[in-house]
């Protein structure tokens, strides 16, 4: 895999999310892979990662303050080698609109199970949650450690 493009609905919590953790990888292994994340909404174009998702990430030594919300593109079907889906929802809507080079997630430690919004769950416990999820599928789909 040379490049990969992470999909949830924002781009503010759990595509950013997986984003960070996969370019810690890159580094730590010395990957030759270029990461992004997207949303397939348009409502938070340009804005930071939420404020609990950049907390967790630190939390694991992991900064994505950096990056900055956008929406996925038609092109990036083509420019990205693989586009992952955090969940059915996003997985649908990226179908419809042509992804063909395209996976979830959870098919990568969960048995396909869908990466849920940490805004479900009550409180900071379920951004801990949810980078604990994304952590182990995006470790098993860049096949590390």
């Amino acid at each position: 895999m040379q490049s990969v493009l992470f999909v949830c609905l924002g781009n503010i919590c759990r595509s950013p999310l997986a984003d960070g953790i996969a370019r810690e990888f890159v580094k730590k292994y010395d990957l030759d892979v270029v990461v992004d994340s997207a949303g397939t909404g348009d409502w938070h174009i340009g804005e930071m990662p939420c404020a609990n998702s950049i907390k967790v990430a630190k939390l694991h030594n992991i900064d994505i303050s950096m990056l900055r919300a956008r929406q996925v593109k038609k092109e990036d079907f083509t420019k990205f080698e693989l586009i992952v889906a955090l969940d059915s929802s996003n997985y649908n809507d990226l179908k419809k609109m042509g992804a063909t080079n395209l996976v979830k997630l959870g098919d990568y430690g969960y048995d396909g199970a869908d990466v849920p919004d940490p805004y479900f769950f009550k409180g900071f416990n379920g951004f801990e949650k949810v980078y604990e999820m994304i952590d182990v599928c995006v470790r098993n789909l860049f096949d590390v450690e």
